[in-house]
């Protein structure tokens, strides 16, 4: 759901920079090609903040066509795919925390992706939302 293509560039003086033909904002680099994508995963955590902090629908990744694709770790994915429910619904950070009894502050901890979020919590939001979290080991 979450997994962005990205070009791989090799450099003249060395090392290999990152960027998403999706999501402009992220862009980083790295010695060899696996730093160089594993860089490339809190490069596009960061730049999926923007979008949260700007209220903004998330970027839809395109097609692969065989480019290296990355994603953001599993929570986070889990907080992105509740953030993108409640924007497909027109739901406001306020409404989720009346229907979940919260507080604001938990409400934005729960979109901020630096933080360890519980996920009984990411679950109790889905669930306010009329949406439920899959897990799957592949």
């Amino acid at each position: 759901m979450f997994d962005y293509p990205v070009v791989l560039e090799a450099q003249p003086e060395g090392g290999f920079v990152v960027t998403f033909p999706d999501i402009p904002e992220a862009i980083t680099q790295g010695e060899d090609e696996d730093e160089a994508l594993l860089y490339a995963v809190e490069a596009l955590e960061s730049a999926m903040l923007f979008y949260i902090n700007d209220r903004a629908p998330l970027p839809v990744a395109s097609a692969a066509n065989g480019r290296p694709t990355v994603r953001p770790s599993a929570l986070e994915c889990a907080k992105l795919g509740v953030y993108q429910a409640m924007t497909e619904q027109g739901i406001k950070k306020a409404e989720l925390a009346r229907r979940l009894g919260w507080h604001m502050p938990q409400v934005d901890r729960l979109f901020d992706l630096s933080h360890a979020s519980r996920f009984d919590q990411i679950e109790a939001a889905a669930r306010a939302l009329g949406r439920h979290i899959e897990i799957r080991v592949a």
